[in-house]
């Protein structure tokens, strides 16, 4: 089965030449599809000077979930893999890839992310909502078959986060598999053991309700799941007022925050199950896209 590699990147040339380092020697046969959207450290230049990349594509779009789906677009391998352009790839990875695939829909590994206190690896996550058995991306380390990536309409551009969560809960709504290899890794350094918390209340949660509403509708279990997930970060942050790390009025204001995006998100996600009544629930996918490439280099 020939393999494509769709690998998005934005203004990350240095990590993404490594990314690409790895990808030569791990994949060689692969089809490597970068698609740039739209970088200004000089990531065009430094790839167009390459050899083992196929296609350069230049979006204006930045977001993650149009650069995947312009990469489909491009991609002619039968079956697509998604690699982040902060990750290397292991040794094992293109031939875990290539056997997995050959018996599953789709297949995913762990991000080993190596720290000063030593390396910290990724587990399998997987949850049962409304009877679906959905076993979740690594959204960096994920490879497809071509047939669920065109039958689902790619993936959700609406979202600018969450897009491989997304995938996966109407990739197990439509009957296919995944396999979770521990083979298949890649790896990331940093430096630093840890890191600042960050909360995007915004997009988290109206992510999080879209997701949600739009595969599975306004269910108990839904609304249920909702709540848990506001409940914990409510708690979370009340314990860091508690513990004088922030404002009460910070507090107040996330909670605002979470509340608004939850009705945000389970509005658009009631207008998108209203626009696409089919199993694929994907109304704002590859075929229903309207900007185009800024350009393309094919070296094929």
């Amino acid at each position: 089965m020939d393999l494509s590699v769709v690998v998005p990147t934005l203004n990350a040339r240095e990590e993404l030449a490594r990314c690409l380092d790895t990808l030569a020697e791990g994949a060689p046969d692969a089809e490597v599809i970068v698609v740039n959207g739209p970088s200004a450290d000089g990531t065009s230049g430094m790839v167009q000077e390459r050899s083992d990349v196929a296609v350069l594509v230049e979006i204006a779009d930045r977001t993650i979930n149009a650069a995947r789906n312009v990469g489909v677009d491009q991609a002619t391998g039968g079956a697509v893999a998604f690699v982040d352009h902060r990750l290397r790839i292991a040794e094992d990875w293109a031939r875990s890839v290539r056997n997995r695939l050959a018996e599953y829909d789709a297949v995913t590994g762990p991000t080993n992310t190596q720290l000063r206190a030593g390396m910290v690896t990724e587990e399998v996550e997987s949850r049962t909502i409304a009877g679906r058995d959905v076993t979740y991306f690594n959204a960096g380390n994920v490879a497809l078959r071509r047939e669920p990536l065109d039958e689902l309409d790619g993936f959700d551009e609406y979202l600018e986060v969450g897009g491989a969560r997304d995938f996966a809960h109407r990739f197990a709504g439509a009957g296919f598999d995944v396999a979770w290899d521990d083979r298949m890794s890649v790896r990331r350094e940093v430096g630093a053991d840890g890191g600042e918390r960050t909360s995007d209340w915004d997009w988290k949660y109206r992510s999080l309700a879209y997701r949600l509403v739009k595969n599975y509708g306004l269910r108990p279990t839904v609304l249920r799941r909702l709540c848990s997930h506001a409940g914990s970060d409510a708690a979370d942050e009340l314990r860091s007022v508690l513990g004088g790390e922030q404002r009460p009025s910070a507090w107040l204001a996330a909670g605002r925050d979470v509340v608004v995006n939850l009705l945000r998100g389970t509005k658009d996600a009631l207008v998108a199950r209203r626009l696409d009544r089919t199993p694929r629930r994907n109304p704002y996918g590859r075929s229903s896209r309207s900007a185009l490439p800024v350009a393309v280099h094919d070296w094929r």
